[in-house]
């Protein structure tokens, strides 16, 4: 059916309205590029809006010498890499059994990981349970309270369970054991689900910020949040600067700095974004609704 007119007026005033709602979403960050590859003068003239001006290199120059931040972004990828790897793992654990109609006490589990998203024990209680480990101050202190997500485990559960039973059915026919199954099956049928939920933990475990502060000490093993959270708060950030030259040193400004870390902060999760994004809402719908 060809829209009316008012419904042509309709969806063009759906479309510059929700167009300028992301353009303003996306100016501060173009902002925040555009200042960390400016020059000083121009930061200093307040002439730097959307664009560079009088493009340069100076502040990922400093950022990468005189500051923590190349420790701090191995850190993140450590954090991260292994966190993901571990979540699916223990994710796709759970999820697969929970997905077959002849696992006993399937509902009795299932209820007890949906009351876990309803009720938890709180701060104190966690940080005590962390200490009792003995792992406050490693990074198994942010791996293993989060190991797996209830909420990302029942999307995976319900993708399992719109899977075909005629086809795991030909499969055991055909001599094919549960591992097998599983592995060469049912995840490959999965992937999707496993790219969405992938995405999930790693845009968590990147971000992580609260639980890096509680349970690190050391701050040699921060990750890139809690370390541009700092850079961001110091008042003396060019005093911290080291490696600098005092004539380069002059050639920068705070703002320049801070902005240089919070791009470096985000240049990942703008690159993977992209690459997943085709099984982002595919995923995310197969996997929420039944049918």
């Amino acid at each position: 059916m060809k829209p009316t007119q008012s419904e042509k007026i309709f969806y063009g005033i759906n479309t510059l309205f929700l167009g300028l709602w992301a353009l303003s979403a996306l100016f501060p960050l173009l902002h925040i590029v555009s200042l960390s590859f400016s020059s000083n003068h121009a930061i200093l003239a307040g002439k730097v809006f959307v664009w560079p001006v009088e493009f340069s290199w100076d502040s990922y120059k400093a950022l990468l010498k005189g500051t923590r931040v190349p420790n701090a972004f191995v850190n993140s990828l450590i954090i991260t890499g292994v966190g993901v790897a571990l979540n699916m793992l223990i994710t796709i654990f759970a999820a697969y059994p929970l997905s077959k109609k002849h696992f006993i006490g399937r509902r009795f589990m299932t209820l007890l990981i949906i009351f876990t998203m309803l009720f938890s024990g709180g701060l104190i209680p966690s940080y005590l349970l962390v200490k009792s480990l003995g792992i406050i101050d490693t990074y198994w202190a942010l791996w293993l309270p989060g190991l797996v997500s209830a909420y990302n485990m029942l999307i995976m559960k319900t993708f399992f369970e719109n899977i075909p039973e005629e086809l795991e059915d030909s499969a055991r026919i055909d001599g094919c054991g549960e591992w097998r199954l599983a592995a060469q099956i049912v995840l490959p049928l999965s992937a999707p689900v496993l790219a969405t939920l992938a995405l999930f933990y790693g845009v968590s475990h990147w971000n992580s910020f609260m639980n890096v502060l509680i349970y690190i000490n050391d701050s040699s093993k921060y990750n890139l949040s809690v370390l541009i959270q700092q850079m961001v708060a110091q008042s003396n950030l060019m005093n911290e600067l080291q490696n600098i030259q005092e004539e380069d040193r002059q050639m920068l400004t705070p703002e320049s700095i801070r902005s240089a870390g919070m791009t470096v902060m985000l240049i990942p999760m703008l690159v993977v974004y992209p690459l997943l994004q085709k099984h982002f809402v595919k995923g995310v719908l197969i996997g929420a609704v039944k049918g």
